[in-house]
Parts: C-alpha cells; structure tokens; sequence
C-alpha cells in the first residue's frame, strides 16, 4: 500500500506539473480549440475548482493502483512499458468515456480526441514513471 501511495503522489506532481504546463503550451499552440470552450455546458461558478485542480491526483492514485495491480503484465524497457500501460488503460477506460461523452454532450470531435490524446499522454507519462521507480 506504501507503493501505491508513494508513487501517487510522485506521479501526481509530476502530471499537476505537465498538465498545467502543457495546458498553458496548448492555449498558446491552438488557440482556436480552446475557443471551443466558450460554450455554456463548461460555464463554472468557482465552487467546485479544486476539484479540477486535484484532478492530476486522482487519476494518479487510480492509476498507481492499477499499475500495481497488472505491472507484471507489460514486459520490456521502461519506457516500453510505461506506452503499453497507457495504450491499455486508454483503451479500456478512456475511449469508453469518450464515446459516452461525444454521444450525450454538446461537444465537438475536436474536443474529445483532445481529452483523448490527454489522458493517454497522462497514462503513459504515468505508466513510465511507475516502470522505474516501482518496477
């Protein structure tokens, strides 16, 4: 369980660190994406904004866990597995997700192969750092 949480809390400060970052790089790389958000369905009264912020340690721990769980599975280097991690948990949880989003929610293409793209560029930044420090 120390593992588990120790490499939570390493990774989620790297992925609150990384988000951030590539959030802002994004922002300024296309704009025009972002301009997308101008639309009431993600219109926030402030209340709830830590929980966005927390987001990079809840799916670190979530993820922590289940790199414990399956590390056995993913064979090779580091960082071979730390892509295969990312692929599988895309896979499985991601695409789903999206799929139910697309379909429910007044969003774009665009949007959702941009919170694809994110979250499997987070599962695979996680599933590398797990690969080394908690092989």
């Amino acid at each position: 369980m120390k593992k588990i949480i120790v490499s939570g809390l390493i990774v989620g400060c790297i992925l609150f660190i990384v988000s951030y970052g590539g959030l802002f790089l994004a922002i300024r790389l296309v704009p025009s994406l972002f301009i997308e958000y101008n639309n009431p369905l993600f219109k926030s009264d402030g209340s709830r904004d830590v929980l966005f912020y927390l987001h990079a340690f809840i799916i670190s721990f979530a993820l922590s866990w289940f790199w414990d769980r399956f590390k056995g599975m993913f064979k090779g280097w580091f960082v071979v597995r730390g892509l295969e991690f990312g692929l599988v948990y895309s896979l499985i949880a991601l695409l789903p997700v999206m799929w139910i989003s697309f379909s429910s929610l007044d969003i774009t293409v665009t949007m959702v192969v941009s919170w694809f793209v994110y979250g499997l560029f987070q599962a695979v930044v996680a599933g590398t750092v797990f690969a080394k420090i908690n092989p």
